[in-house]
């Protein structure tokens, strides 16, 4: 198996100049099971991003999804957000910054195809300081994935 993760392609890092997610390890499943898969994300210091509930309609939230085909997206979970207080927002607004996790679920069905493959994710956010927010921007995430037949 270490020879098929290894022979996968090398997935850089996407960045821009306020967030960074880093390449996700591989990850191997098996037919008819569940595997799991962790994006991390690193904000630059003083920006933050608006967590996936955000208290106003014109934040823009955080959002991972996948284009996971053959395998089927279960769930994506974020980290808890925390509350901050920012000059633009009468009511404290839900936030992620510094480094953080999004773990995705995935089930493999019966008739996935066997060996490697790279899902493909998109990343949409909008970075924020605490006078101003950046245009929404989306980034392609790339998860490499290994499926056995047990």
């Amino acid at each position: 198996m270490a020879a098929v993760l290894l022979s996968l392609p090398s997935l850089p890092a996407q960045s821009s100049s306020v967030l960074t997610v880093k390449s996700p390890p591989p990850v191997t499943g098996q037919r008819n099971s569940t595997l799991t898969a962790r994006v991390t994300l690193q904000l630059r210091s003083g920006y933050h991003v608006n967590s996936s509930t955000p208290a106003d309609e014109y934040l823009i939230p955080l959002k991972l999804s996948w284009d996971g085909a053959p395998l089927a997206t279960l769930d994506v979970a974020y980290p808890a957000p925390h509350m901050a207080n920012y000059s633009f927002s009468k009511k404290p607004v839900s936030i992620y910054s510094g480094q953080f996790d999004v773990i995705t679920r995935f089930r493999v069905p019966a008739n996935a195809p066997l060996g490697p493959l790279v899902l493909a994710g998109k990343l949409r956010y909008q970075a924020c300081n605490d006078s101003t927010c950046l245009p929404p921007k989306t980034v392609e995430v790339k998860l490499p994935v290994e499926i056995r037949a047990r």
